[in-house]
């Protein structure tokens, strides 16, 4: 019972980071190009490589941190803050409106950044590992 609570505490702080973030982006910069989706998930491909660097069994984490790490911050927080099903459809909003240009840009770099975020939230948490 305690992972469906750690769960759905993370999923709140997400969504409400996603909502604010999100929106704070596309305040300042427009909505003509999702950026705020795109900064969001970029944001949450780092976050989940670095705690999945953590939490990952040569990690610091102790095995009881992993596990509630795992649930609170990679299923909860990162599955509430990260936005795939608001990208798709967005994608597709810009496609169905003739914006090929702009939808192709926004698959290109979100997969193509979020892949490198990864990466380097992961590189940090596996640096961090090695001062233990």
């Amino acid at each position: 019972m305690l992972a469906y609570l750690l769960v759905a505490i993370g999923g709140a702080i997400g969504s409400v980071a996603r909502f604010g973030i999100g929106g704070l982006v596309s305040q300042k910069f427009g909505e003509t190009f999702p950026l705020g989706t795109l900064v969001v998930n970029i944001a949450g491909s780092f976050i989940i490589g670095f705690v999945a660097a953590l939490a990952s069994p040569e990690g610091r984490l102790s095995p009881q941190s992993r596990v509630i790490t795992t649930q609170l911050v990679m299923t909860g927080v990162c599955g509430g803050f990260t936005t795939f099903s608001s990208f798709s459809l967005q994608t597709l909003n810009l496609l169905h409106d003739g914006e090929w240009l702009y939808a192709g840009g926004n698959i290109l770099l979100s997969v193509i950044l979020c892949l490198i975020a990864t990466w380097l939230g992961f590189m940090l948490g596996t640096a961090l590992n090695s001062t233990k």
